[in-house]
């Protein structure tokens, strides 16, 4: 069985030490400007789903999109990387148990998951396939000192996507890792996607990305033909 890994750059390692992965948990609709312009409606509380670890690609790879889809879009968002065990844990517990953050795109398969919702049948098929999420590697927890006010930012083909910051969460990053550790134990090397704020767009073979999420990296990558 194959064991999937991500790193995490210390100052001294730029290689980065391979960490097993165990699942990833994103919420969704956690930015109120993303939620209008996908005229969703705002949840209650966090709403959560997974990923497999067969999702996770190096951010820097091209982005493959399955054939089963024509209408693929990016959603950006600051990932954190659990560094203790959590479960049912209280908000203040949260940052201490964070031992690192990452670039992460959550790729959906819009069209598949347009279909689905109007089926009323589970999205995983949009969502968790295989390469749906690139990641970067993690920089230390301590290496971003507020990361309830960093700025992320995207451009496609030269193009202003994502330019918001995570100030703007409805659900702050304390919140949601306590809320999904009362559903799921949370452990060490877990990955926990935040949302991703305004400016989705669509991906299209060919195109050309360029990430940035302040004090944890910029990268390039492309979509694949």
């Amino acid at each position: 069985m194959a064991v999937h890994t991500v790193t995490m750059k210390g100052r001294t390692d730029p290689i980065g030490v391979p960490i097993p992965v165990g699942k990833i948990v994103c919420i969704g609709r956690n930015y109120v400007a993303h939620i209008e312009e996908l005229k969703n409606e705002k949840p209650s509380s966090p709403m959560f789903f997974l990923k497999p670890t067969t999702a996770l690609r190096r951010l820097e790879d091209p982005i493959r999109l399955p054939a089963y889809s024509k209408k693929a879009r990016h959603e950006l968002e600051l990932a954190a990387l659990i560094g203790k065990t959590l479960s049912h844990c209280r908000e203040d517990e949260v940052l201490a148990a964070i031992s690192g953050y990452a670039v992460a795109i959550d790729v959906t398969l819009q069209d598949v998951q347009d279909k689905l919702k109007e089926q009323g049948h589970p999205w995983e098929i949009a969502k968790a396939f295989d390469g749906s999420c690139p990641i970067s590697p993690f920089v230390p927890a301590a290496q971003v000192p507020n990361p309830q006010d960093v700025k992320i930012v995207m451009r496609v083909n030269g193009q202003l996507r994502h330019n918001d910051s995570t100030a703007l969460m409805i659900y702050k990053i304390p919140t949601i890792v306590a809320a999904a550790s009362q559903y799921f134990t949370l452990e060490p090397g877990d990955i926990v996607l935040t949302g991703t704020p305004a400016g989705v767009g669509s991906l299209e073979p060919g195109d050309t990305l360029e990430m940035e999420i302040q004090h944890v990296g910029a990268y390039t990558s492309s979509v694949a033909r």
